[in-house]
């Protein structure tokens, strides 16, 4: 008799062979379920356990394991990875226009302090460029609306870090064009961008190539997410972790051999024109299993975010791999 389990995850296109049914989680008789954005799984699994399995940002995870009674363990699989170098925006009055122009200034942060897209580029900032966060103000919000910080984890920053809250009714986007705050780090793309501001720009103008090179000193492709299992369910089914790992790899790696058979019709499925010299560009340069999933393919990547974590004051002790993930898995 199988059991039931219900998994909230991101409708990525490697994730679309599990919602299909065309793949299967062994054992397991599973039900899928997306949202409008993503965030919107994090807080139904953090404030409710409304899933047994289910996408969230590791910065989130993270917090979760300095609650007194931890409700989660992660699995090796990443749902999501973004290059960040991009993620970071400036008003072009502001006098930015290298990392280390950042000292002094006021920086807005999409929806809490060391948002996934945060922790990287403070990271890499400090890293690459000498720039740390206490060398300037920050103010954190909504990119394009006005929020309040996300209330479902713990809202941290260190004693030593200026951090404000956005002013009531306010978007980081419109002060970011208004010269209010100087600099933005965000998930998102502020809307003024989209909408042909000429007022903020990015602050790697050629941050295709930059984060390329990145890549090429590293071999880091950054990760976003992670998927977590509920502590309690984990207990009733200790083959759950396996099975789903399993799962997950099987359908991305339909969502490869999609693109990778695409190449001989120039992936004509796509409504990107030019998207199989894009293609062929990224096949040349990132690893073939850029997109693996796994702890010793991850190692480096997922031990550089707990660095910067500990690092930016978010985690109470250097976390490593084998403290994150379940151990029935560390194998992977």
């Amino acid at each position: 008799m199988t059991s039931q389990l219900k998994v909230g995850v991101w409708d990525y296109d490697h994730a679309r062979s599990l919602f299909d049914g065309t793949v299967k989680i062994d054992g397991f008789d599973a039900t899928f379920e997306s949202a409008g954005i993503v965030s919107e799984i994090f807080e139904r699994m953090v404030r409710d356990q409304a899933y047994d399995v289910a996408e969230l940002g590791l910065t989130f995870y993270l917090r979760t394991l300095d609650l007194e009674e931890s409700p989660f363990i992660a699995l090796p699989i990443f749902p999501n990875r973004h290059f960040r170098h991009s993620a970071i925006w400036v008003n072009t009055d502001s006098g930015i226009t290298s990392p280390r122009d950042l000292v002094g200034k006021t920086i807005g942060e999409f929806a809490t302090y060391g948002h996934d897209a945060g922790i990287w580029p403070k990271g890499i900032l400090s890293d690459d460029y000498g720039f740390t966060p206490d060398q300037a103000r920050w103010v954190v919000g909504g990119t394009n609306r006005p929020m309040k910080p996300f209330d479902f984890i713990p809202f941290l920053h260190p004693s030593d870090v200026d951090v404000q809250l956005a002013p009531e009714g306010r978007t980081l986007g419109s002060m970011l064009e208004a010269g209010e705050i100087d600099a933005l780090i965000s998930a998102l793309v502020p809307q003024e961008v989209l909408q042909g501001s000429t007022k903020i720009a990015p602050l790697f103008p050629d941050y295709e190539l930059v984060e390329r090179d990145y890549y090429r000193r590293t071999g880091i492709y950054p990760i976003m997410h992670t998927i977590v299992v509920r502590r309690e369910y984990l207990a009733q089914h200790p083959e759950l972790p396996r099975a789903v790992y399993d799962g997950f790899s099987t359908s991305r790696d339909i969502a490869v051999g999609r693109l990778e058979h695409g190449r001989m019709e120039q992936h004509i499925e796509s409504l990107v024109p030019w998207s199989s010299p894009l293609y062929e560009r990224n096949r040349t340069l990132l690893a073939s299993d850029h997109w693996a999933y796994g702890v010793e393919a991850n190692r480096v990547a997922v031990d550089t975010f707990l660095r910067y974590t500990f690092e930016q004051g978010l985690s109470k002790r250097r976390l490593t791999p084998e403290d994150i993930f379940v151990p029935d898995l560390l194998d992977t």
